[in-house]
Formats: C-alpha cells, structure tokens, sequence
C-alpha cells in the first residue's frame, strides 16, 4: 500500500475553489512533487548505514564489555543486555506513535540520532577513562571489584541514551523512507535496499568493530561508533529540502478506544440487523468499505449503532466518544482477532532471546581460534545468524517457493511460512541441549580453574546459530507480510513495527524466565561449566513445541481480514452483506 500525498486534491474539488485559494493548491501539489523520489535515496541510506552502524557495534559485545571492563557478573550481564534489546525493540512503537500522531518522521528520527550520538559518547568516556570503571578482576582471582554507583550510573545513562537512538530511528527510517515514493514498485525496490543495507551493516558492525573491540581497544571500538553515528545524522539534516514530509494525522489508537467506549456507552440498546440503523460516515469513503457490523465480537456494534441526538443536521457525529462508523468497529475487531496469533509470536522468540545471550555465555568457556593467529570475537557469533538469515531469504524467494508453486499450484501463505519457522526454532534449541550437554561432559572430565577454556571448539555453536537463522528467513517477513495484510489502514504504519513489539515484550519475558530458572533450580550459576544450561535449552525445547501447538490453534481458527474485504468490495450491495457475514 502506497501512502496517498496528504496536500492532493481532485481536479472537481480544486475547481470549486476560489482562484486564489486554487494557485494556492496548485503550488503546494506541486511543491510535494519536486520533493521524495529517488534523489533522497543516498540520504536515508546513509543515514540507515550509520545509526546502524553505531548502534549494533555496541549492542552485540555489550555483554563481554560488561563483564570484561565493569566486572559483571556473566548470569547479570546477560540479563542486562535483555533487558536493554527488549527496550530497543519496544520504542520503535513509541516513535511510531509520536510520528503519527504528533511530530512527523523527520524529528523524531533527527532527536533520535542526536541521543545516540550522546550515548555512545558516553560509552566511548567508560572505555577511555580509567577512572570511569572499576579495576580489572586478577587472573585467577575470585574477588573482583564492582563498579561504583557513579560508574555504572554513568555507563546505564550513555546505553539509554545509545538505546534511544536505535529504537527511534530503525524502523522509523523505513517508513519515512518508503513515504518519498508513489509507486508500488518503487517502494518494493526501496524494501529491497532497506533490508539490503540493514543487514550488511549488522554484519560489518559484528565483525569490525568488535574485532577492534576486543583485539585493539574499547575505547577505539565505541569511539568509531560515535564517529558512523554523528556521519549518518549530519547526511540525514542535509537531506532535509529534498524529503516529503508527512503531516501528522493524529493518533490512530484514539479511534479505537472511541470504538471500545461508544460500546460500553450504548450496551443497553438493542442491536439491529438492518445496515441503515448504524453509522457509515458521511464522506464516502466508508460507505464502500464495510456496509453492516459483523456478527463476531458482535458487543462492539453498538458503538455504530444510531440513537436519537448522535448525529448533527449536516450528517457529522455530535460526539465521537459515543458514535463510531462501521469501518471503525470493524478495524478494532481486525486486532483482537489477530491477537492471539501475535501473541504466538511472543514465544517463538524468547526462546532465541535466551540462547542468543546464553550463547555468548558457552562461546566465552569454549576455544575460539581458527588457526594459531585469529580468535573470533565473542560478540561476531551473530553474524551466524545474520548470514543464514540472509543466505536463506535468497533461497527461499528464488527456488523454494517457485518449487512448491510448480507442485502445488498456489504460494505458501503467511501463517504456513511462520509454521515452518516455529518447528525450525525447536530444532534449534534440541542442538543448543546436545551441543552443550558434550561441552558440559567435556568441561566436568577434566580440572579447570577459573576462567580457564574448555578444549572444545566454538564451531559447534555453529549448527544452533544456522538453524535460527533459516528459522527466521521463514518467520521473520512471514509475520511483517502477515501484519501488514491484516492490520487496520489507519495502523499500517504500526504493524510493521509490532514486530519489533514482539521481541521487545520477549526480550523481557526470557528475562523474568531466567530469574525463574535461577531461583527455582541451580541450573544457571555464575560459573556455567558449574550449571545445567543444556536442561535450560530442554526447557525451552518443551516451551517451544506447546507453543508451536498453540500457534496451530489459532492459525486454524483465524480468519483473514483484508482478503474478505476484498471480496466483499469486488461484488455488488445485493451481495455484500452476506458475504460479510460469511467473512467473520
């Protein structure tokens, strides 16, 4: 779906205006054409590669800085760093409800940028300055010394500013991005570039920069971040004169609790089955859309429903809080229906949310070399994932789906791709138990002291890491499309970044499950090769399947919203009712 351009006006509409006003809104349409296009392209590319660049260089070696420079206990760190991707990915929703409703892309996407250049400032002063952080744990030595209060208050200031920048940007780039274009196929080719550019930069940000990290210097690492970051915000204010911007139309989850109070307001009424007793709106557009309420959730009807004093002479609503249109009733019913199908989604990923920080956990015990000169950095494992993911996606598009088109005749759907990626994800945490069911037999065989290295090579981390990725080359654009597909028109601009709420709300999740497990068992010791981190990844095995049952539930008990729509819209008004009807 192409954003329509908020200054276009119909030739009849502009006709009946005064010349004046005419020249007026001649000038505007056409100064919103001289703006967006292709010509903003490098602008937001830069900006994306830059913010990018920043904010995952220092995301994905947080927990080795916590515990190699701030003396973190391993179990705290990673609980920190959950937390701190959790919030990552639950501000893209604050930012796209400041962008819709008050502020506009432009800046809240330039504020954001301005605090990650803050944070990683500050990050880059914990690395540099002695004094900042506590003195380093001796080798050998159990006592270590924690960091002051003005140390670590100083070091969670300079990630929330950092996280800040990330969650405000990342998503609310793409949107803006796809805003500069009319053409459906012109924003299909910028989704291209976009994710294109997104994961490139993952992977440069996992490997330079925490190789620079970890083999040169901290404070170098984070300084080249503050570097990518104050680049990217300095093209992205240049680009300004040539960017349409998007007026802010209000907020959109306004409407929906009108929706929900004009119902409790009027649930004594009776409800009606004749169309011309609800609210279709007065200007048109509804009247095309959804001509009676469907008979599920059948309580939030009355929020259409028509009584006495609910509609002013000129055919407008006296009181939006106590009357709604059909179409707005219908989109609140859209989302509760596609509820527990997202909620689904929540625990498909917390079980990748563990195992990604557990996984830097088990690389920091195992051998890392390759050679006798390279030693892979622990924060650049997820380039695994990253490249499966990448590699995957190819695959998929170019040969797995046209194969099972020539066998079947149809495309795979949405909800048969997230499937795919659910039993993909239980596979993965089956290898994660094995792999470190040897590694524990391994480390208990012999006598270690701390810190020592298990003589096991981290390639067996390999498998686990690759089958997340194809995993998520199956469910990660399954459920964006799906959203997308389904979501109310007024929430586009939500549902691509209910994603990022997904993982958010699992990040935090998989933290209150760790502190769970570490409470209840002695599985998750600070010591690891002390623990059962493998029954950990046996529970998760277990999570995942009831989870994955669940997912089939409601995937056969869903039924699609916009495609019924669609057939509702391509039939004549003898036929729209009841296929309505039939649709809920």
């Amino acid at each position: 779906m192409i954003p329509v351009q908020q200054n276009f006006q119909p030739a009849a509409a502009m006709e009946s205006q005064q010349p004046g006003d005419k020249e007026a809104a001649m000038e505007v349409q056409q100064s919103s054409c001289r703006r967006g296009g292709w010509v903003t392209f490098p602008f937001i590319a830069a900006t994306l590669s830059g913010l990018i660049l920043c904010g995952w260089g220092w995301v994905a070696n947080l927990i080795v800085y916590l515990i190699q420079e701030f003396n973190v206990k391993s179990i705290d760190a990673t609980q920190i760093n959950n937390v701190i991707n959790g919030s990552t990915n639950l501000l893209p929703i604050v930012a796209a409800i400041l962008i819709d409703s008050f502020f506009g892309s432009f800046y809240v996407i330039a504020v954001s940028s301005c605090s990650s250049v803050l944070g990683t400032v500050l990050l880059t002063l914990t690395a540099s300055i002695t004094s900042l952080r506590p003195p380093p744990c001796k080798q050998g030595s159990s006592v270590c010394h924690a960091p002051t209060r003005v140390q670590i208050g100083l070091l969670y200031v300079g990630i929330a500013l950092a996280a800040i920048g990330i969650g405000g940007t990342r998503f609310a780039l793409a949107s803006m991005g796809a805003n500069q274009f009319d053409r459906p196929k012109d924003v299909g080719v910028f989704f291209n570039w976009y994710f294109f550019i997104l994961y490139t930069t993952f992977v440069i940000s996992s490997t330079v920069i925490v190789y620079i990290q970890d083999s040169i210097s901290w404070g170098l690492g984070f300084g080249l971040c503050v570097a990518a970051s104050t680049i990217g915000l300095a093209i992205f204010l240049l680009g300004k004169r040539f960017y349409r911007h998007e007026k802010p139309q209000g907020s959109p989850y306004t409407t929906l609790a009108r929706v929900l109070v004009a119902a409790i307001r009027k649930k004594n009424l009776p409800l009606s089955p004749e169309s011309v007793d609800y609210y279709h709106g007065n200007d048109g557009i509804n009247q095309n859309m959804v001509s009676t309420p469907t008979q599920s959730f059948r309580f939030l009807n009355h929020a259409a429903l028509k009584s006495e004093g609910d509609i002013q002479t000129n055919g407008s609503i006296a009181n939006p809080w106590r009357l709604c249109t059909v179409q707005q009733v219908e989109d609140l019913k859209a989302l509760v229906r596609i509820f527990p199908l997202w909620s689904s989604s929540i625990f498909l990923s917390i079980p990748i949310a563990i195992q990604g920080s557990m996984t830097v956990l088990q690389a920091l015990t195992m051998d890392r070399h390759l050679g006798s000169h390279f030693k892979i950095p622990v924060g650049s494992f997820v380039v695994v994932v990253l490249i499966s993911t990448s590699i995957f996606i190819s695959i998929l598009d170019r040969f797995l789906i046209p194969a099972w088109q020539k066998l079947t005749g149809q495309s795979p759907t949405h909800l048969q791709l997230i499937g795919v990626g659910h039993v993909l994800n239980v596979l993965s945490m089956v290898t994660s138990a094995l792999v470190e069911s040897r590694r524990l037999k391994i480390a208990r065989g012999i006598h270690l002291e701390p810190g020592s290295v298990v003589p096991m090579l981290s390639l067996w981390l390999f498998p686990q890491l690759v089958l997340v990725g194809i995993g998520e080359a199956f469910h990660f654009p399954g459920q964006v499309a799906l959203y997308y597909q389904e979501f109310p028109l007024l929430l586009r601009s939500t549902s691509t970044a209910s994603v990022s709420l997904i993982i958010g709300i699992a990040f935090y999740t998989s933290t209150a499950l760790v502190d769970l497990i570490r409470h209840v068992t002695e599985w998750l010791p600070n010591n690891i090769n002390d623990g059962r981190l493998d029954n950990v990844y046996w529970t998760l095995v277990v999570v995942g399947s009831l989870n994955f049952g669940y997912f089939i539930v409601c995937s056969r008990l869903y039924r699609h919203r916009n495609i019924e729509e669609k057939v509702v819209d391509s039939v004549g008004s003898g036929n729209e009712e009841s296929r309505t009807e039939q649709g809920a």
